[in-house]
């Protein structure tokens, strides 16, 4: 039987294998355990924690000559392959409270149904279940992905389109004085400043 490989030789071949993808990592682990382990897949486990199914793999590969395909991953089935109709009812439900941007400097469409309003309304007026709705943060990303943004709906046009603001400032206190006061105080003043 080899002796362990230093801790260094160890940590090296670890880093070298974190760079390499599917074949070219079985086939530099199937060569790592026939040098440094003598083909014993558990002592690779052991040492370089590798998992004994693939370094069982790649030997095999090694031996036979033939590339074993992955297994092809499973992924979870989106919300729109689950509820094909979901993202119609989202958009009769959001749509009757949006508004577009004034300006149309941008195609969003501004809502003021939060992601936790519109699960709410999808489950009284819908008839979906609670379980089979997507969380609060998904359903706040489904909004974005459909175009609409959380924002308060702007009660009129004329300010975002004109850029107007208003016509008379915040009267400050040296303002709020009424004139006949302001001339009195103007007259003490100016009969100071003469003698």
């Amino acid at each position: 039987m080899l002796p362990r490989p230093d801790p260094k030789v160890v940590q090296t071949i670890k880093n070298a294998v974190k760079t390499m993808k599917r074949v070219e990592r079985r086939r530099f682990q199937a060569q790592v355990v026939l040098d440094h382990c003598d083909g014993n897949t558990s002592l690779a486990k052991t040492v370089f924690g590798w998992d004994q199914e693939t370094t069982r793999k790649a030997l095999h590969e090694m031996e036979t000559g033939k590339i074993i395909p992955d297994k092809h991953r499973k992924s979870r089935p989106t919300f729109s392959e689950k509820l094909p109709n979901l993202q119609d009812d989202i958009r009769s439900l959001v749509d009757p409270n949006t508004c577009t941007h004034p300006t149309f400097d941008n195609t969003f469409r501004y809502t003021r149904m939060t992601g936790k309003a519109v699960l709410e309304a999808l489950v009284k007026e819908k008839g979906y279940k609670k379980k089979e709705l997507p969380a609060q943060s998904t359903m706040r990303e489904l909004l974005n992905k459909m175009g609409y943004r959380l924002r308060r709906v702007q009660k009129t046009q004329c300010c975002f389109v004109s850029g107007a603001q208003k016509k008379f400032p915040k009267r400050t206190r040296s303002l709020q004085m009424s004139q006949p006061h302001m001339r009195k105080a103007t007259m003490t003043i100016k009969h100071c400043e003469s003698r």
